[in-house]
């Protein structure tokens, strides 16, 4: 399960409606062992595409040296999509590195007549794709 507070989900939306058509990406850091997302860090989309994202490679270079100098590790991973609905591609399972990661998927697109995003996420390990609930709370 994915505890995260609302504050968090309000800017991984509106990063997804801010770089719509393209997708957005980012990360949230948090203490190394807690499972606690508490850091936003927006990335780049490098491929700036409405259908596919990659981090830059200088970007998640510098983050992962950020995250290594604060005794931090990436929570969550997150993309949006564009114009299907919020669960991984085939290329987001063959691109998931981060086992201990949420992968969190928010669609721009209104595919299940509930309004104008979905937010969901999952666990991707060793190419296994497990959906798991999410609580969104004020604070930890």
């Amino acid at each position: 399960m994915l505890t995260i507070t609302q504050a968090l989900v309000d800017q991984i939306v509106a990063h997804a409606r801010q770089d719509h058509p393209d997708e957005a990406c980012g990360v949230i850091a948090g203490p190394e062992g807690t499972d606690r997302p508490e850091r936003f860090v927006p990335m780049l989309n490098a491929a700036m595409s409405p259908t596919f994202y990659e981090f830059d490679s200088g970007d998640l270079l510098k983050l992962y040296r950020e995250m290594d100098d604060n005794d931090e590790e990436p929570v969550v991973v997150y993309h949006s999509h564009t114009s299907t609905e919020a669960h991984p591609s085939r290329t987001d399972i063959s691109l998931a590195s981060e086992p201990n990661a949420h992968y969190v998927l928010v669609s721009t697109a209104d595919t299940d007549g509930l309004g104008d995003f979905q937010f969901r996420s999952f666990r991707i390990v060793d190419g296994e794709v497990t959906e798991e609930e999410v609580t969104v709370v004020e604070a930890y």
